[in-house]
């Protein structure tokens, strides 16, 4: 029998899109070529955005105490104390450990991820697609009704669908490498030295990162001749100290090479993650977005495969998420030139520093890097709210007296419509989708925010995103039937 999803690529992403579709009813595997997580990590936090959808779906807590990290701009350092919304990063977070905590979740749901399964290919059929593989045991293949390639840039889904891959190639190259005793000045935001930038931040349990952009290194994507002496050289020819007696967990290079993939979607085939979207590192961009693609998806896709996904519910996928793969390519470019383009570049950032000291700049500038400012078309205007996300730690006081966070309503990656009794019809036409949305009646605790900006009644996809506010802010019916489909016994 196909199985409903088979995800390919044991990252974040992938791990991610697993746990959405398992709580969406789908069933889902997830294949992946290594025999056990790498353990490398390339990225070590994330956004307050991809904060959010962990705490949405009761995971953040898993984290433990969490380091939140102030924010920048290509080096441009923006003050989130001054803003209205929490804009603050996590720091210091390694992605194994992200990986480990997610497939320890999954593990709890019931999925499980092939490793030393080696996608080499697959063909569709008319309801489905045959992925074939390289297993332990030989050649193999499964079935699905659809196919989310998951396994990064030099993707093999994203190759034998046909998509293209446009952007524009490297020029600079970076060489980063975590160490043990180095005794490092850390510098968490990078500075600017003569002949480049370095970087240097505690990663956990005191083993350090440091980054170096050289200005004289060419870019180069062979990273097997790459040692620890060149690297600990340039630091020395850098910044004048030595690391030369530390202990090296891992050191890697890479580049700003910028692409992204022109379908999200082709049929049957899906793409999230790097398999989308590949940019020079800037604030933990990369690996959030594309946590928040999976978030996106997953509904989505358990939605098509239990056959009540309303007709395009499955194109909004890109529609949704491409923009925001654009807006990431162009911030993470204009990032890289402001961060590690030479002192010529002084005065743009001398005014770059000046701009952010407006509120409007900071807020504008930090909500593309945390993930806060991305709004989705519902097919509606009229309220300020609608296609925004709702604030997860938004609280309603019940009606026995208890207290529940907004984020605590969406665990189970269902919609939600949160009724104050001042729309008492609203909740009775949701009834006809209780199978997919969950009806919470309270009333709004007061915080730091005028007190009429709360909704009488607001709907939220499972992603967190409003699809529908009381008053102005649309019909009803109509936002229910958008996202989930016709009401129960009326397909």
């Amino acid at each position: 029998m196909a199985k409903g999803v088979i995800i390919v690529g044991a990252g974040p992403v992938g791990l991610m899109l697993a746990g959405e579709l398992a709580l969406g009813g789908a069933e889902v595997a997830v294949y992946d070529r290594l025999p056990a997580p790498s353990g490398e990590s390339r990225g070590v936090g994330f956004t307050r955005r991809a904060a959010e959808v962990f705490d949405q779906r009761g995971l953040l807590a898993r984290f433990g105490d969490v380091e939140w990290a102030q924010g920048h701009f290509g080096g441009v350092r923006i003050d989130f104390s001054k803003l209205d919304d929490n804009h603050f990063s996590v720091r210091g977070v390694p992605q194994f450990r992200t990986e480990e905590i997610l497939e320890t979740w999954l593990g709890e749901l019931g999925v499980t991820v092939h490793r030393n399964h080696e996608v080499t290919g697959f063909r569709e059929t008319g309801d489905g697609v045959v992925v074939t593989f390289e297993g332990p045991d030989g050649p193999g293949e499964e079935e699905a009704a659809y196919l989310v390639g998951c396994d990064g840039a030099r993707s093999v889904v994203r190759k034998t669908a046909g998509i293209d891959f446009p952007g524009w190639d490297a020029t600079r190259g970076m060489y980063m490498a975590d160490l043990v005793g180095a005794g490092v000045r850390q510098r968490p935001i990078g500075e600017q030295v003569p002949g480049g930038m370095v970087m240097a931040f505690n990663l956990e349990n005191g083993v350090d990162r440091i980054v170096i952009h050289d200005e004289k290194l060419r870019p180069h994507e062979d990273k097997s001749q790459l040692t620890f002496e060149v690297v600990a050289d340039a630091w020395q020819r850098m910044t004048g100290e030595s690391l030369h007696h530390a202990e090296v967990r891992w050191i890697s290079a890479f580049t700003d090479t910028t692409r992204q993939a022109s379908q999200y979607r082709k049929g049957r085939v899906f793409l999230a993650g790097d398999a989308t979207h590949i940019h020079m590192p800037a604030g933990a961009q990369g690996m959030s977005v594309g946590v928040q693609d999976a978030v996106n998806l997953g509904w989505k896709l358990a939605a098509a495969v239990r056959g009540h996904a309303p007709e395009g519910l499955l194109d909004t996928f890109e529609s949704e998420r491409h923009p925001v793969g654009e807006q990431l390519m162009r911030n993470t470019r204009a990032q890289t030139r402001l961060y590690l383009t030479g002192d010529e570049m002084e005065p743009l950032r001398a005014v770059m520093r000046e701009l952010v000291e407006s509120p409007a700049v900071a807020r504008h500038l930090a909500g593309q890097v945390s993930g806060l400012d991305v709004r989705y078309d519902m097919g509606a205007s009229g309220h300020p709210l609608l296609g925004l996300r709702f604030s997860p730690d938004r609280e309603l006081k019940l009606a026995d007296g208890g207290r529940v966070r907004v984020a605590e309503l969406l665990h189970a990656a269902r919609g939600v419509l949160v009724t104050t009794g001042e729309s008492p019809e609203a909740a009775r036409l949701a009834a006809g989708w209780s199978d997919r949305v969950d009806v919470v009646t309270g009333q709004w605790v007061p915080g730091d925010h005028a007190a009429d900006a709360d909704p009488e009644a607001l709907l939220l996809r499972p992603d967190g995103h409003v699809a529908w506010v009381s008053p102005d802010g649309g019909e009803l019916r109509g936002a229910l039937e958008r996202w989930f489909g016709a009401a129960s016994g009326q397909a």
